[in-house]
């Protein structure tokens, strides 16, 4: 099954139209696959993200540090950071270097959660049973590639 008929387009305009729309089209597709298995958990991607960004981290990061390391550039990072505060998932603190900027920490609640969510890893990478590895680096080689030459110009 091909993009045509997922999208019911039989024609595009070159194979770089085709491209872009089934790059645009898989990611959202994807996501939504993986939204379906985190809202088992009642969390969002982007919380999801922000709680492993945290997990990662050495150090206690303010909300500026996460969202340069967020997947979606587009969000609202405090807002999100508020929302997995009120779930108990999160913490936040004065900055002792900067007192403008608030710290954020996963609290013991966020952790055993991501522990818990580990388990979706098998899950997740199920969905794309159908690439070998060989063609999962060609396809990561590619992606990096279309990214650097765009921001390039």
């Amino acid at each position: 099954m091909g993009i045509e008929k997922d999208i019911q387009q039989p024609n595009f305009r070159n194979e770089f139209q085709k491209m872009g729309i089934n790059l645009i089209y898989t990611a959202n597709w994807l996501n939504e696959k993986i939204g379906q298995l985190l809202s088992q958990e009642d969390i969002t991607q982007q919380q999801y993200n922000i709680l492993r960004i945290l997990r990662g981290s050495e150090c206690p990061l303010s909300t500026l540090k996460i969202r340069e390391r967020m997947l979606d550039k587009m969000s609202d990072t405090s807002r999100i950071v508020d929302r997995l505060i009120a779930k108990g998932l999160v913490e936040k603190s004065a900055c002792i270097k900067d007192k403008r900027l608030v710290d954020i920490v996963l609290s013991k609640k966020g952790f055993q959660l991501l522990e818990k969510l580990d388990h979706l890893n098998d899950q997740i990478d199920s969905i794309l049973k159908g690439v070998n590895e060989k063609e999962a680096i060609a396809v990561n080689q590619i992606l990096d590639k279309i990214r650097e030459e765009t921001e390039r110009k």
